[in-house]
Parts: structure tokens; sequence; C-alpha cells
């Protein structure tokens, strides 16, 4: 972190990189930031098209015979997964070059929020509807899924409240109540759409940044208590509506404490998944061998793309991937520790947690570690809004990292 205070002593403690903050406000008054030429970080661009690249091919191979009976033709999902691919790397590219300040700008940071927040709402009520749930809408004959959007709206609303409330922190409304007036309506609309993985991942994200963002401990501690309390409220709520059960929540629960008590039905997925995982051994059936992407494993090329890697490319395969998402988030950590200001460092820290908390809990659901969460896998799974989203998040990194070169 570029600044810490020590409070309750009146010492600040300034790093170097922290002196330099006038330098880099000046330059952003006087629009004098001109990244062309400017290094954007290598090593992290290499990870991400890595990850993209194996994704890509791996979600071609499992979607292959589900795309065959679908549309008729084994390459449906990769052909259009590849085209978006390659938008989304020149929108990265392109981001990459744009100075990241722009959203750091009142009206922009929460005109996004609120744009994307109000498509996300009107998408709970006349979103197409999959499986009970409405989280996705057409417009102009193209389907996408407004809260990804909203995802990268609320990482740049907590990273702007981090940036302009810090010097206020010591006001409860200003280090925790700030924060929890965007918090609980995002949660609150997801919830609306049945989307709890997404409640799930938008708390995570938001309990993070505000941890780094630097809150007073006492105020942090005080924020658990009402997440937990919020919590245990809304479960309540969800018994109480349920004749005493929660629904399919209950049912995931239980297949996973037990993915073998209804193989034909409520625990098809993550038995399946469990068999691919297993059948791969140590190397692999060999790429394209899967078998359980024959019609066992519903969603191969979606939340259960890992298991069809696992399958077909081993123990070895799944542990380089795993290595590689390592090695992104701490790259991602890295570059937000060498941001030049605040609002840098919490965006940066923002999409690599959210990147890093979706492969963590991706990954875990198809080992059987989690219950089933409807987590895509990132750079993996099919699904353009998501991948398009997330190379863009991508591109607000390397513009960070350009920045922070120029700073050196």
């Amino acid at each position: 972190m570029a600044k810490e205070m020590t409070r309750g002593s009146g010492i600040e403690h300034v790093s170097a990189k922290a002196r330099r903050k006038p330098v880099v406000a000046a330059a952003r008054k006087t629009n004098n930031f001109n990244l062309v030429g400017m290094p954007l970080d290598r090593p992290f661009l290499v990870i991400v098209l890595i990850l993209l690249v194996i994704g890509v091919l791996m979600m071609g191979s499992a979607s292959f015979v589900w795309s065959l009976s679908d549309y008729g033709t084994g390459t449906y999902y990769f052909n259009r997964q590849a085209l978006l691919a390659i938008a989304g790397v020149l929108a990265m590219l392109g981001l990459s070059f744009v100075d990241y300040h722009f959203f750091q700008n009142t009206k922009v940071a929460y005109i996004f929020l609120g744009v994307s927040f109000f498509v996300t709402l009107i998408t709970s009520f006349v979103g197409n509807e999959v499986a009970g749930a409405r989280r996705w809408i057409e417009i102009g004959g193209i389907s996408f899924q407004p809260s990804e959007v909203l995802k990268v709206a609320f990482i740049i609303i907590f990273a702007y409240l981090g940036a302009m409330n810090f010097p206020k922190f010591n006001s409860i409304r200003y280090s925790i109540g700030a924060y929890l007036l965007i918090l609980a309506p995002c949660c609150g609309v997801l919830v609306l759409q049945r989307h709890l993985s997404g409640v799930l991942i938008f708390g995570l994200i938001g309990m993070i940044m505000i941890l780094v963002s630097g809150v007073p401990l006492r105020h942090y501690i005080l924020l658990c208590a009402v997440a937990v309390i919020g919590a245990g409220g809304f479960l309540l709520l969800k018994m109480a509506g349920s004749g005493g059960g929660f629904g399919y929540i209950t049912e995931r629960i239980q297949s996973w404490r037990d993915p073998t008590s209804d193989i034909l039905g409520s625990t098809l997925q993550t038995y399946q998944s469990l068999l691919a995982i297993g059948s791969g051994g140590v190397f692999g059936l060999g790429f394209g061998q899967s078998r359980q992407k024959h019609l066992w494993l519903p969603e191969a090329q979606n939340d259960f793309v890992f298991s069809i890697f696992c399958e077909e490319l081993g123990f070895v395969g799944a542990m380089a991937v795993i290595i590689l998402f390592a090695l992104f988030i701490f790259r991602g950590f890295y570059i937000a520790s060498n941001a030049p200001d605040r609002f840098g460092m919490l965006l940066c820290a923002g999409v690599t947690v959210q990147i890093g908390i979706q492969a963590l809990l991706n990954i875990g659901v198809a080992c059987n570690a989690f219950p089933n969460t409807g987590i895509s896998l990132p750079f993996f799974s099919y699904g353009g809004t998501a991948t398009m989203v997330q190379l863009a998040e991508m591109g607000l990194i390397l513009s960070v990292s350009r920045q922070a070169s120029r700073q050196e």
C-alpha cells in the first residue's frame, strides 16, 4: 500500500511512491498522461494470454459433443468463444492505453454503476428465464448478462470510495457506511435474479477490498458482524418462505455431502465431474479424448470445463492451470502494490481478487470441495459476456501498470 497512517498517534508514514502522488495528480489535472510508448507489465500480459488460449482450446474440446447435439456442428461454441476472445483481447489492449483515472471521475463512476445496476434490475423481471432465474437480457439480437458489467462497476466504485474517503476513515460513516450503501443494493438485485453465487462473489470482493483500503480494524469487525447478521437473517427468511427448507440451496448442500445419493438426478453433475477428474489420472486420456463430455456431464463447456480438462490432461495439466492462476494473482497484487496511487492499487486488487475467487470456487466445485455454486472458470468457461468483461478488466490492470512504469 502506498500510504500507511498510524491512527491515534498523529504520525504519518509516507513511502517514496506515496511522495510521488502530487506528480500524478498534477499530470491528471493537465491531461498529460500519454500512455503511448509506456511499457505495460509483460509477465502479466503473457499469463493472461496463456490462460486465454488454453481456456478457449479446452472449452472447444469440452463443448464439441454438446455443440454437435445442439447445433449440428461440433465447433459452434468454439467459434463464438474464439471470436469473442479476439474481440476481448483488442478491448484489453485498447483499454491499456486509457488513463484509468477516467473512472475515478465522480460522475463517470456513479453513472457507470447506476446504468449497470438499472439494467441488471430490469433483467430480473424481463430477462430470459433459465431454470427459474432471469439473468440474461437480449438487446438488438445480442444476449448478455448485465451482472457481469455490474461487477466491474462495483469494483470501480469501491476503489473510488477507498481513494476518496481514506482521509475520513476515522468516521464510521465513511469507513463502512458508504460501502454498505453500495454493497446492499447490489446484492439485493442479485437475490432477485436467484443469483446467489453472484451474491457470494460480490460479498467476498467487497469485504476484501474494504479490508485492503485500510479502514480501522474496529470498524471492519463491526462490518463483519453486520454481514453475518444479514446473511443469517436472509437464511431465516428463506427457511420461513420455503416451509422449513432451503429449496435448491438445500439440494445442492445435500449433493455436496453425498455426491452418490442421486446420480441420475440432483447429484448428476457432481458425480460425473468426479468421474471425469478421477479418469484423468496423472497424465490424462489425451486432448480431445474425454468420455464424460459425450453428453454424460451437463454444462461441460461452462461450469465444469475444469473437470474435462482434468480428464484429458490429468493431474499434471490441472496443476499447471492452478499454478497459472496463482501466478496471475501474484502478479496482479504486484502491480497493485506498485500502483502510483490508492485508486489504482484498489482497482487492481479488486479485479485480481475477483478472478482469484471465481477460479478457486469453480475448481473447488468441480472437485466437490464446495457445493455447486454455478460460478464459471475465468478465461475457460463458455460465455461471451464474461470473457469480454474479464479481458476488459485486464486492460484496466495493464493501464495501471503503464502508469506505474511511467513513475519509475
